[in-house]
């Protein structure tokens, strides 16, 4: 009896996973992806045939699958920020300080003449020079000038005067602003030792932790103040490289009312920038841009994911602009892309906010661009690995970067290697499968027949038992 139930169990979940197995013949399309050779985790961005397949707003029917089709695991994250570092040389102005005065780093005691720009002109002593007491050089200050937006500046580098071969001594550095707050940022030992066949070995140079400031003052805590021959200031400065970039272009299609463009849309496109590619030179149109909701559903202005829109609900204004294409002294100027919050959408609306027959029959293409996501996965299992997607009403399989790729920050992607991804392939027609495939279908129905065999046998012993429980009274 109990090896029947075992029997009859074991059958029932075989047959719901057979069900419930996850296949690449499930889906509409697919993209071979060839990851490096040797790469465990891969990375790439996601082609811009996935966002126009896909079926779901937020990519739940994406998956991927190695050579035997076992689904493997993998993360879909926002690109890496990237930067480009660039290291430049900078001569700084320098500025003996000179009096009778021994001090590190006092310049009250000083006038400095700066230029309406700040540029530092002079700095002078205003004591006189006392009977028997020589001016001696106290300090240096360094202007490096006004510095760029993204720029810093990491270390000094000295030179000697070229009568000098031979030099200790410690430093202090300090930075300002306005050369009235002054702050210590790095002291440091500079030598210079040269032997009898003209090689120097030197330490010439302070470092310190990257920062920006205009002025700097060099005093000195040990050895003989020298006016250096020339101080150069290393300025690192980092430029934002943007993430790749894709882009769509729609053809338009008349709306109910006058002049009104509807602009179909794959619903898993993200959407922040959008353009109108007119025809017609000389066009100014001014117009609103929007989406349709169901008549039953109140529209909601936060809401960015909009997977659902019919032309016979209400109607939500997202923007207003004007788009253009005129010739001024014999040069063209075009509307360029507008900025805006994400939105994914099933259908763009277009409105003209003057009503005109070149609007009306305008067949401007309107475009959407966006930021594609990253594809993360470990190369596991048997090539080629395949990536499919386009199935309605698929759950997510996304997993979080921290599962598929642990102990990678999101900016240590960059440092992974890259998959190439293959051409789009239709698997089963243009349209995704909904049914079982062939071999998918016959085993079920053979796990299904065995099935009921397991539970016909059940009950003809259930039957047996029941008889001989009503025959033991007799007995």
């Amino acid at each position: 009896m109990k090896t029947v139930l075992f029997f009859c169990s074991l059958l029932i979940a075989g047959a719901a996973s057979a069900a419930s197995q996850d296949q690449p013949q499930d889906y509409g399309w697919s993209i071979v992806l060839t990851p490096q050779a040797g790469a465990g985790l891969s990375r790439m961005s996601l082609p811009t045939d996935v966002y126009l397949h896909a079926r779901s707003a937020s990519l739940d029917d994406v998956r991927l699958f190695d050579g035997s089709g076992k689904p493997l695991a993998f993360a879909i994250t926002a690109p890496p920020v990237q930067s480009r570092t660039q290291r430049d040389s900078i001569p700084v102005n320098i500025f003996p300080v000179v009096g009778t005065q021994v001090s590190h780093s006092n310049l009250d005691g000083f006038d400095i003449h700066t230029g309406n720009d700040g540029r530092l002109l002079s700095v002078s002593s205003r004591e006189g020079t006392a009977p028997g007491m020589a001016s001696r050089l106290q300090a240096l200050v360094l202007d490096a000038g006004k510095q760029s937006k993204d720029g810093r500046i990491n270390a000094l580098r000295f030179t000697l005067p070229h009568d000098t071969d031979n030099y200790n001594a410690q430093v202090l550095l300090e930075v300002s602003d306005d050369l009235k707050q002054w702050d210590a940022i790095a002291t440091t030992t500079l030598n210079w030792l040269r032997n009898s066949d003209a090689q120097t070995l030197a330490n010439d140079r302070i470092d310190f932790a990257p920062r920006s400031f205009r002025y700097a003052r060099l005093s000195w805590q040990y050895g003989e103040p020298i006016a250096f021959a020339a101080i150069d200031a290393q300025q690192l400065s980092q430029t934002a490289i943007a993430a790749p970039r894709a882009s769509i272009a729609l053809q338009g299609t008349a709306g109910k009312s006058g002049g009104e463009r509807l602009y179909a849309t794959p619903i898993a496109i993200p959407a922040d920038s959008i353009s109108l590619q007119l025809d017609d030179s000389n066009t100014v149109m001014p117009v609103t841009l929007g989406v349709y909701h169901q008549a039953n559903t109140a529209p909601q202005h936060r809401l960015r994911l909009r997977p659902r829109t019919t032309t016979s609900g209400h109607f939500e204004a997202l923007l207003n602009t004007t788009f253009y294409r005129i010739n001024v002294d014999g040069k063209e100027k075009i509307s360029g892309e507008l900025s805006m919050p994400v939105v994914q959408t099933a259908q763009w609306v277009l409105r003209p906010q003057i009503e005109s027959a070149t609007v009306m029959n305008s067949k401007s293409m309107l475009h959407l661009g966006w930021t594609p996501a990253q594809l993360v996965f470990l190369a596991s299992g048997k090539p080629p690995y395949q990536l499919a997607f386009g199935k309605q009403g698929a759950s997510a399989a996304a997993l979080p970067l921290s599962q598929v790729a642990p102990g990678v920050k999101p900016e240590e992607l960059l440092a992974l290697p890259t998959a190439t991804p293959g051409q789009l392939v239709a698997l089963n027609g243009t349209a995704p499968v909904q049914k079982t495939p062939d071999s998918a279908g016959l085993r079920l129905a053979a796990l299904w027949a065995a099935l009921l065999l397991g539970v016909a046998v059940l009950g003809f012993f259930a039957w047996r038992l029941l008889t001989q429980i009503r025959q033991e009274p007799r007995a």
